[in-house]
This record gives C-alpha cells, sequence and structure tokens, in this order.
C-alpha cells in the first residue's frame, strides 16, 4: 500500500468515529437524570458536625520489671551487716562439670514422679519447660542458682542453692520442689 491509501483510509476512519461520537450525544435521553441533579443541587446541604477533639495516646511504661513477681512467696534471707556476719565458706563449686538440669531455671521445672531403684534408691523424675523428663537422685544438681538435691521423697524434693548475698558472698537457700499430680 501507498502512503496516500493510508492517508485515505486514516482520514475516513477519523470521519467516522466523529460522526458516531456525535451521534451518541446528540437528543436528551437523560432529561430525568438532568432533573434529579438540578433538584439535588436545589436542595439545602446538611450540615456535619466537626470530628471531637482526640487526646493524644500517652504510652504506659511498666517501671515493676526488677520487682518480685506478686505471686511468687517472698524469700526470707536476713541479712546482717558484713562487718558483724563471720565471714562465709559458702561458696558454689564453679570447677565441676554442669548438669543438664542447671540450664533450667527452678521454676521451669516440675516434679511429675518417683522411681524406686533395685537397690532401693528413690528417683525424682523431673519434667523441664521443653517437655523432656529427667531421673534425678540425692546429691544431683538442678536450677540454676547451684541448687543441690538433699533429699527425694515420694512426694517433695529439698534442695539447697546456693546465691549471692548482694555483698559479696555467697549464703545457701532451701528450696523445694512438690509432686504435681496433675501432670501426666
Amino acid at each position: 500500500m501507498s502512503m496516500t491509501v493510508k492517508h485515505a483510509i486514516r482520514a475516513w476512519l477519523g470521519v467516522c468515529l466523529v460522526s458516531l461520537l456525535t451521534a451518541c450525544s446528540q437528543g436528551s435521553g437523560f432529561s430525568d437524570l438532568d432533573q434529579f441533579m438540578a433538584e439535588t443541587r436545589a436542595k439545602p446541604r446538611g450540615y456535619v458536625e466537626p470530628l471531637p477533639e482526640f487526646k493524644a495516646y500517652e504510652a504506659f511504661s511498666y517501671s515493676a520489671a526488677d520487682r518480685r513477681a506478686p505471686f511468687e512467696p517472698p524469700i526470707d534471707v536476713q541479712l546482717t551487716m558484713v562487718d558483724e556476719r563471720p565471714v562465709s565458706d559458702v561458696e558454689p563449686d564453679l570447677d565441676r562439670p554442669r548438669e543438664v538440669l542447671e540450664n533450667f531455671d527452678l521454676k521451669a521445672l516440675q516434679m511429675v514422679g518417683t522411681l524406686q531403684g533395685a537397690s532401693g534408691n528413690l528417683f525424682a523424675l523431673i519434667e523441664d519447660d521443653t517437655g523432656g523428663i529427667h531421673r534425678v537422685r540425692t546429691g544431683n544438681y538442678m536450677g540454676q542458682n547451684y541448687g543441690r538435691i538433699v533429699a527425694v521423697s515420694e512426694t517433695r524434693i529439698e534442695l539447697i542453692e546456693i546465691v549471692p548475698n548482694g555483698r559479696g558472698g555467697w549464703v545457701e537457700r532451701p528450696r523445694s520442689l512438690t509432686l504435681d499430680e496433675g501432670a501426666g
């Protein structure tokens, strides 16, 4: 095709398009719409109240995180003045190998049962917070405060923890775990 034929086709298409558009816009088939718009514009406009003033949000800062939990019993550790108190030789054995249950906080451990060995030794079954069950006996260690088990009964484990006294020394603190009868 030559250029003049292309121009002629484009011109013819343009004329058809313009005539089609003018044909669609002729006639007032929207008289009801025009009337509705005129009535709507003539009505009085409504009043919308302004938005109320909002108070700025003040963030709450929890400042009691370093205090004792309200549902834990208070620890009764009586400390006297360092001058008045004889020097204690209590301190944890830092050279001994640590046991598995020393990686858990004592609050995360539960006594869930006991086993009696063939020689009559009583073992306690301890569940950690990951669901693992561990067998312990007198002399084992558990908890993060160097807690040594001193007695095992069918319903209770007695242990002695060694904790800092806040004055550069150490103090022994008795603790116990009781059988969780709801476990299992």
